[in-house]
C-alpha cells in the first residue's frame, strides 16, 4: 500500500512522551511539513513558533489553563509547536488546522508521536491575549490558531477505528 495512506491508518494521538528531546533536524521537519500545506488563496500566512517544554511560557500557559490539573496540557511532550495566522483572514483556522494535519502526519512518519491541542485557545486567545502573542513572537496582527506537542512516544496505541458504513454517505 502506499506509504502516506499507511502512515494516515497507523497514526494516533500521543498522550505520554519521553523525556528525550527531538533533534534540531527532527524539529526543522515538522515546521517546514507545516509550512508547505496548502492554503486558501496561497496566503501562506502560517506562522509557527516552536517551545521547548522547559521554556517558563509553558508553566504559565498551564497556570492560566488549569494549575491543578493532573497532566499538563502538552503531555510534558519535548516540544510545542503554537501556529498563528492572520488575525483578520477568513480561512486562517482551516489553513491553520490543515498545516497541523501535516505536521501530525510528519511526525508519525518519522517515528515521532505528537498530539493536536486546542485547549490553550481560551488562554492564549483570552483576556491576556496581546501579553501571549508577545511571549510567543507572534507577527503583529496574528493571532493563536492550534497547537501540536510531538516528541518520542512512551507509549503505544492502537489507531481508532472507523465504521465506514455508519460514517459515510455515497450519493
Amino acid at each position: 500500500m502506499n506509504e502516506v495512506i499507511n502512515v494516515i491508518e497507523k497514526r494516533c494521538s500521543v498522550r505520554k512522551y519521553s523525556s528525550t528531546p527531538i533533534t534540531e533536524e527532527e524539529c526543522r521537519t515538522l515546521i517546514e511539513a507545516g509550512l508547505r500545506a496548502p492554503t486558501a488563496t496561497n496566503k501562506q500566512e502560517i506562522h509557527i513558533t516552536a517551545v521547548s517544554n522547559s521554556n517558563p511560557i509553558q508553566a504559565e500557559i498551564q497556570q492560566d489553563l488549569n494549575p491543578n490539573a493532573a497532566n499538563s496540557f502538552c503531555y510534558n511532550a519535548p516540544v510545542t509547536f503554537y501556529l498563528s495566522a492572520k488575525e483578520d483572514f477568513k480561512w486562517s483556522a482551516v489553513d491553520a488546522g490543515i498545516a497541523v494535519e501535516n505536521m501530525h502526519l510528519a511526525a508519525a512518519s518519522m517515528g515521532l508521536g505528537s498530539v493536536i491541542l486546542g485547549c490553550m485557545e481560551q488562554v492564549l486567545n483570552g483576556e491576556k491575549k496581546a501579553y501571549y502573542a508577545e511571549k510567543l513572537a507572534f507577527p503583529e496582527g496574528y493571532r493563536y490558531q492550534i497547537a501540536i506537542a510531538a516528541g518520542y512516544p512512551e507509549t503505544s496505541k492502537e489507531p481508532h477505528q472507523i465504521n465506514f458504513e455508519k460514517d459515510v454517505t455515497i450519493l
